[in-house]
This record gives structure tokens, C-alpha cells and sequence, in this order.
């Protein structure tokens, strides 16, 4: 079963570190269901964890779920990027009823996924100056590679490609839409961002659902809510999602939505 296991691994041309196999009760409690690759391309390095469906058959075609993580799960470790979002994506019920291969990269220390400018006020307040347009990061640069190379492989289903992700994970979301916005069946953003001017290339071409906590005192709820008005004067019809008593981190709430994972994979090309 392993070695059977290894040359499907091998097919598919991904860096793998480790190869666990485990029951399905393991697999829930157990994040190395999550395997190990890396991008890489010229200067471009992303190190990513990738979670295939059960029955992973190569010769067929499966949605791509890309899931972007926050500020705070930066790094070069390969694995801080799974701390929120596994729970909902390693849910029996979830993976049973909608088979995707799920690929989480990880930014590095010093990245960030979107390009914004990040101020600090004397008090330590953070404001975020969305860049309208600009040369990608290197973050969002090898980002797009990774995206390019997933999108090559036999086994993706082209139609049916989202994006997701938390904090500057939602900033990059709404970045890589308007990069991207022939690539993305539907997307989702937490607590993230976007110049208002961005929006019109995403808007009525990628279906979004937003979320935001209200009492958010990192990224601001006005930052939610210029994008929602910019996207709606468009004739674009996002799902808005405000947590009244939630701050920044209504991420824990957002993924358990019982619609969030429907909603997203009911949407195609």
C-alpha cells in the first residue's frame, strides 16, 4: 500500500517530506494528513501543505482550494499556517461530500501576500493603506506561480479553483482575485482589505463572501465595509457577514459556518 501509495505521490510531481497513512480517526486528531511540498521557480520559494481527497484517483479532476493564513502564521516552518481551518477542512462530513485537494502556502517572516502599507500610530495603532494596482510582493509573486503550476496539473478541476484566507490572508485573498479574477469560481475573505479602486476588475466576475467582526481592532470593520459598498455599486451582490460581540479573530467563527464550505463549492466557472 505504501509503495503503491509513493509512485501516486511521485505522478503527481510534488516535493513530499513525509508520507503518513493513518485511520480516519488518526487523521482528524493528526495534522500530518496535511503533506509537504515547495514551489520553486527561479527565485521564487513557497514552502506549502497540501490535504488530497481520501480516495485520490490522478486520472481524475478535483476542485483546488487555495488557503491563505494571517500575519501571525509567518514563517518558514511549513506548518504555523495550519493553525486555523483544518478543524473545518479535516471534518469527515466536509471531506465525504465534497472531495478537493485544499493546498495551504506558507509567507515568509518578513512577507506579506497583498501590497499595503502598514502605519503605527504612537499608541501602536495600525492603519492599512491598500495600494491601488503596484508590482505584486514577493510573497503574492511566488503565490501566483504556485497558483499557475496547480492549475497545470491534470487532476484540477480549472472551473471549479477557489480562494480563501483570514487577516492579511483576506488581504491577499482580495489581492489575488484582481490578479486572478478569470482563475477563481468563488472566494472568501476574513478580516481583510482592499482599496476601493481594486475591486471593480473581482466584482460580478468572482462571487465573495466577507466576513468581519465588528469590534476588530486590528483591521478595522470600515475596511469590510468600503469593499462590500465598492462591490454593490457594481451590481455585485456579495454575502456580507458582521460578528457584533467578535473582534479580529472572528476566523474561529467564519469556519463554522455550516453554509461557508456549500456556498463555496456550489460556484463554478
Amino acid at each position: 500500500m505504501i509503495i503503491k501509495n509513493f509512485r501516486i505521490l511521485a505522478m503527481l510531481g510534488i516535493i513530499y517530506l513525509a508520507f503518513p497513512f493513518y485511520t480516519q480517526a488518526q487523521i482528524k486528531q493528526d495534522l500530518s494528513a496535511f503533506d509537504r511540498g515547495t514551489y520553486a521557480y527561479k527565485a521564487d520559494t513557497l514552502p506549502y501543505r497540501i490535504l488530497f481527497p481520501r480516495h485520490f484517483d490522478p486520472k481524475q479532476k478535483y476542485p483546488l482550494l487555495i488557503m491563505l493564513h494571517g500575519a501571525g502564521e509567518r514563517g518558514n516552518d511549513n506548518n504555523a499556517q495550519l493553525a486555523y481551518g483544518t478543524e473545518m477542512l479535516l471534518n469527515d462530513t466536509i471531506r465525504d461530500k465534497y472531495p478537493a485537494i485544499v493546498v495551504l502556502p506558507q509567507c515568509p517572516k518578513d512577507g506579506y501576500w497583498s501590497n499595503v502599507d502598514i502605519q503605527k500610530d504612537d499608541k501602536g495603532k495600525r492603519s492599512y493603506h491598500f495600494q491601488e494596482g503596484g508590482e505584486p510582493t514577493p510573497a503574492m509573486h511566488a503565490l501566483l506561480g504556485l497558483v499557475e503550476q496547480f492549475l497545470d496539473k491534470p487532476y484540477v478541476n480549472k472551473k471549479r479553483v477557489y480562494v480563501g484566507g483570514l487577516s492579511m490572508g483576506g488581504m491577499g485573498t482580495l489581492e489575488l482575485l484582481r490578479r486572478k479574477p478569470k482563475v477563481f469560481a468563488a472566494a472568501f475573505a476574513i478580516a481583510g482589505g482592499d482599496n476601493s479602486n481594486n475591486v471593480e476588475k473581482y466584482a460580478r466576475r468572482v462571487p465573495l463572501w466577507i466576513f468581519h467582526g465588528a469590534k476588530d481592532s486590528i483591521v478595522s470593520l470600515d475596511h469590510a465595509e468600503v469593499v462590500v459598498a465598492a462591490l454593490r455599486n457594481t451590481g455585485a451582490d456579495p454575502k456580507f457577514t458582521i460578528y457584533p460581540t467578535l473582534g479580529h479573530n472572528c476566523w474561529n467563527k467564519a469556519f463554522s459556518e455550516p453554509d461557508l464550505i456549500p456556498w463555496l463549492f456550489s460556484n463554478s466557472k
